[in-house]
């Protein structure tokens, strides 16, 4: 449009108005004339033919000023009177793609560049806009308007209006952020939340951009002129309204089509066109199910059915498993209890594996059912999840849908014919299971166990715990003493591996022999003493006197005589100052006999006993008097060890009466 364009109608009719204003300065001079042919020119005719502009009639403006004045006041009220930096309203008279011509009602029309309604995609031709006015006329004349400043001096109030009011206003989305987008408002930008875009959660938010949508106005923050809008308070206020409509008409059991909206783990979120429902991750299958998304997959639609639904919480509970027959109903009949089935291990616990022998038809391997060993393990140790197993069914409850299975039964059970396999007297390699304080328990092949007494571990070594001897996990041989078939125990031993040492002992360590030891312990009744071939022997306190008197310590070696030799209860006593004492004793009565003591002394007892005898038979007698005391001294002395051992030896076979209690027990 050209400048100072001045709009068709007002200049019609200001026209029509100069028109009539000229006819009646025409017919003015017409007046003139004919008055002098009445009446003669008054004196006062110079006057008014000195203020006739001559030069403008010639010029063919025969307008007078009055005249012009009369033609200027009325065109100047035929527009409207503006001033700058004022926000006023006008009409949109023609858009292009540049731009878009806004009359005010000024005497010239003002441009508005296009992208400042980028927001409004719908503007036309007649539509109201508020326009700046940010000067009446440019260096070219023309009216220069701005629509985003206006949009900008009147933002805060709009918006302000918009949030009491909870009007809904449109939005230009100028571009994506973190978390939301960037929507102008009333020229303002104003933040709307990922969340706040819509219902179901947006996986694009690029799709929103450059489009122009409706919001409300839910938050401002005048300190940081900061706006906050959302596109789902609109949508959320349409579906509440769907819903009661929607749950109004649910009934259970009703068979629906829905569209999967969201996927977590614990179920999935279905659209039922307004409302939302739960299909619980229970409610997918019949079988087990790890995650979701197994079964299902984004905006994919199914059927449903609807199990429950709360009026109040707007709860719907759903199911997809319950559409198809549960898979027990469908086992074969032909299946019975002894029947070999193959399945997959779906799920593991230390009690037992689980077994998927058909989709939703699951059985239980308990560990005790998994090997014909006794011990107490974990299932874990026989299978894993997803291992492929053949197992036969011990049980089969229809009715309450429950199955146990076994897998130790595909083998043949190790005790039917134990006696031929591990009979009495044979000989088998073990291996070391458990520790108790009376004896090793062992497994010669996986089911079968027995228990090694700890007297059974050794000939010649004492034992005290079963630790000192062996290591669990280690192998030892063995012998087979006992068999309880009943209770699935054998009672074995490992020193019968060798010939019992004690028939060779007897030999070398006979009474009065003396040999070199080793205290390796102490205790209050005694010391144990290491002797050569790995014996060992013990000695009482009073036997472990030193020469000097002083008490032999431990780790101490020194020599030692052998007072008794009991093979049965494979016993050796020792005396350490047996030894010394003995050399006192010869030493004393060799200086007896020297000095000739001995022979008074049996001759006064002689005198008042017997005739008197050669000195040569009184010698005799007197020193066998002296070696029978002695010799009755040493018989007493053996004696209360005798008693001590016999002590010890009931003790120890009320232990081995103990253990063998406790083994039974156990079993």
């Amino acid at each position: 449009m050209e400048e100072n364009q001045i709009p068709v109608e007002e200049t019609k009719n200001v026209a029509e108005e100069t028109v009539a204003a000229a006819a009646a300065v025409e017919a003015s001079p017409a007046v003139i004339e004919e008055a002098p042919s009445k009446e003669k020119p008054a004196p006062a005719a110079p006057v008014v033919e000195a203020e006739f502009d001559w030069d403008a009639y010639e010029k063919g403006d025969t307008m007078s000023s009055a005249d012009k004045k009369a033609l200027e006041s009325v065109y100047d009220n035929t527009l409207n009177a503006i001033k700058d930096k004022e926000v006023v309203e006008g009409t949109v008279i023609s858009i292009n793609k540049r731009e878009v011509v806004v009359n005010v009602g000024y005497k010239s029309d003002g441009i508005v560049p296009m992208s400042e309604f980028r927001y409004n995609p719908e503007l036309k031709v007649g539509d109201k806009v508020e326009v700046y006015i940010e000067s009446q006329e440019d260096k070219k004349g023309q009216l220069l308007l701005s629509h985003k400043q206006a949009r900008a001096t009147r933002s805060w109030d709009r918006v302000n209006e918009a949030l009491e009011s909870q009007e809904v206003v449109k939005g230009f989305v100028k571009c994506r952020t973190k978390g939301g987008m960037i929507v102008d408002i009333f020229g303002i930008e104003a933040f709307l939340p990922g969340s706040q875009i819509d219902v179901k959660p947006i996986r694009d938010y690029d799709v929103f951009v450059n489009k122009t949508m409706e919001f409300k106005v839910i938050k401002i923050n005048h300190e940081f002129k900061n706006v906050v809008v959302s596109h789902k308070a609109l949508i959320e206020a349409e579906l509440e309204n769907q819903k009661k409509e929607i749950i109004g008409k649910l009934q259970k059991g009703q068979v629906l089509e829905g569209t999967v909206k969201n996927i977590t783990s614990y179920g999935v979120f279905i659209d039922l066109g307004g409302v939302d429902g739960l299909i619980h991750i229970t409610d997918l299958s019949w079988g087990r199910v790890s995650h979701p998304e197994e079964i299902v997959t984004l905006d994919q639609k199914i059927n449903v059915v609807i199990l429950d639904f709360d009026d109040e919480k707007k709860r719907i509970a759903l199911g997809l498993k319950q559409l198809v027959p549960h898979p027990w109903d469908a086992l074969s009949a032909d299946l019975q209890v002894g029947d070999k089935v193959k399945g997959k291990v779906v799920v593991m616990a230390d009690y037992g594996a689980f077994v998927e022998i058909a989709p939703g038809v699951e059985g239980l391997i308990h560990v005790s059912e998994m090997s014909w060993s006794q011990h107490l393990r974990s299932a874990q140790d026989f299978l894993k999840v997803g291992d492929e197993v053949e197992t036969v069914i011990l049980t089969l409850d229809r009715e309450e849908r429950k199955m146990s299975l076994g897998i130790k039964q595909l083998k043949s059970d190790p005790w039917e014919n134990i006696e031929e396999k591990y009979a009495l007297g044979s000989k088998h390699t073990a291996k070391v299971r458990n520790f108790t304080n009376f004896g090793v328990f062992v497994e010669i092949e996986e089911g079968v166990d027995g228990l090694i007494h700890i007297s059974d571990l050794s000939w010649t070594k004492k034992v005290k715990h079963p630790s000192e001897f062996t290591q669990i996990g280690s192998e030892i041989e063995v012998q087979v003493l006992e068999i309880d078939k009943a209770n699935r125990r054998l009672s074995l031993g490992h020193k019968q591996m060798e010939e019992n040492p004690w028939d060779v002992l007897e030999t070398m360590f006979t009474v009065d022999s003396i040999h070199e030891g080793v205290i390796i312990e102490m205790m209050d009744k005694g010391a144990v003493v290491s002797l050569p071939y790995g014996v060992e022997g013990f000695a009482t306190p009073k036997h472990l006197i030193k020469e000097d008197g002083s008490q032999a310590q431990l780790d101490e070696k020194m020599m030692f005589k052998v007072i008794e030799f009991n093979k049965d209860a494979k016993r050796i006593i020792l005396s350490h100052s047996r030894i010394h004492e003995d050399v006192k004793r010869a030493e004393k009565a060799a200086t007896s006999d020297a000095s000739g003591e001995a022979p008074k002394r049996v001759k006064k007892a002689k005198k008042e006993e017997a005739p008197v005898v050669s000195t040569q038979a009184t010698e005799k007698t007197t020193l066998g008097d002296i070696q029978s005391l002695a010799d009755l001294k040493d018989q007493l002395i053996n004696e209360a060890a005798e008693k001590m051992v016999k002590a010890e030896k009931a003790k120890k076979a009320k232990e081995v009466k103990a253990a063998k209690e406790d083994t039974s027990a156990e079993a």
